[in-house]
Parts: structure tokens; sequence; C-alpha cells
């Protein structure tokens, strides 16, 4: 896909945000990779690329916007359950200068997730192991979850890693009971972005 015809599928998400100069560029890289994975190793069940483009960049690219109002630029984040780096990539090719853990269990998506962090040359860090697994005094500023199998159970894993006055950034379809701010995400009426700060 080229790098225009991304720019087009992701101005929803954006909105007037500035990007980097080498944002579309990734990104089409970033798919690239993702596509050929893909076909031998079931990092996504969505196998469309524009699909790909919309639901899984799109919605990674508008939780990093509202991040960016957040966060200072050289924050930490972390992705727990990144699976194939949605949203920590994305989030991390919009916003640089972010420091971005992506944690990912699953031998076959933790290797994906280094070759993408390789072949775009990213300061990424990958914890291949659970999030458990991070020494007790691992804080981050921010704790993005997207699509994980037991929410309840995540929370409560994630939430000794938050700093102070740091931020959950969940991408979901269920409607929180409670939270900060809810955001419906452009071009789907079932998902949310919801951030709440503990």
């Amino acid at each position: 896909m080229t790098p225009s015809r991304l720019q087009s599928l992701l101005t929803p998400y954006l909105g007037d945000h500035p990007t980097p100069a080498t944002l579309y560029d990734q990104l089409a890289a970033y798919l690239d990779l993702l596509l050929k994975w893909n076909a031998r190793t079931n990092l996504t069940a969505i196998r469309d690329p524009e699909e790909i483009v919309r639901r899984h960049f799109g919605e990674s690219l508008f939780a990093g916007v509202h991040l960016a109002r957040k966060l200072a630029p050289d924050a930490t984040v972390l992705d727990f359950g990144s699976g194939a780096g949605f949203p920590g990539l994305p989030v991390q090719l919009l916003l640089p200068q972010l420091h971005v853990t992506l944690a990912e269990s699953q031998n076959k998506k933790s290797t994906f997730l280094r070759e993408v962090v390789r072949t775009l040359a990213l300061p990424t860090q990958i914890h291949a192991a659970r999030v458990e697994t991070l020494p007790a005094e691992t804080l981050f500023d921010a704790i993005t979850l997207r699509a994980v199998d037991n929410t309840p159970a995540a929370l409560a894993a994630a939430k000794p890693h938050l700093a102070p006055r740091g931020w959950l950034v969940l991408l979901t379809a269920d409607q929180p009971t409670t939270t900060t701010e809810i955001f419906p995400i452009p071009g789907t009426t079932a998902s949310l972005l919801t951030l709440e700060q503990l």
C-alpha cells in the first residue's frame, strides 16, 4: 500500500495532529511485514489490508493523538499484551520521543515485534514475557490495553506498574463503568477509547 493511500485512510483518526515526515513510509513498511508474517502465522484475524489500516493502525493512532495531549514528549508507555504491536508501535511512530515498551508473552508475536523494531530502527523495548514478571519498581506514565482476553485480570496486573497520576488507556467495545474520559473511535459505532488517570 502506498504512503499516500495510508494517509488518506488514516486522516479521520489523526485530525489535524502533526505527524512525523517518516510516518506513512514507516507504516507502509510495517504493514508489509505484518501481511507477510500473517500469511504464515496468525497475528491478526483481519486479512484485508485496508481494514488492517483502519482497525489496527487507525485506532492505535487515535489513541496516540490523545496520549500526546496527556503526556510529556519523553514519557514512558507500556503496551500491555501488545500482540502484533497495537497500539504501541503506531503510537511510537507518531510520537517518536516516547519511551515505549511492548509486553507480549507469546513467542511468535514477540519475535514479530522484534523484527518490526529492527527493520524500522525504532527505540522501542520488547518485554517478551508476562507483565507480572516486570520488576515491581518498573513504572510507566501510561499503560495501553487493547483486545486483551480478560480485562479485569489485565487491569489488576497493569495497575501496579502505573506511575502516580499515570494514565490507563483502553481501546474497548465495552462501555466502562468508571472512567475520566471517553472518546468514540472514528469509523466505528462499537469501539471506544477510554482514558483514566489514577
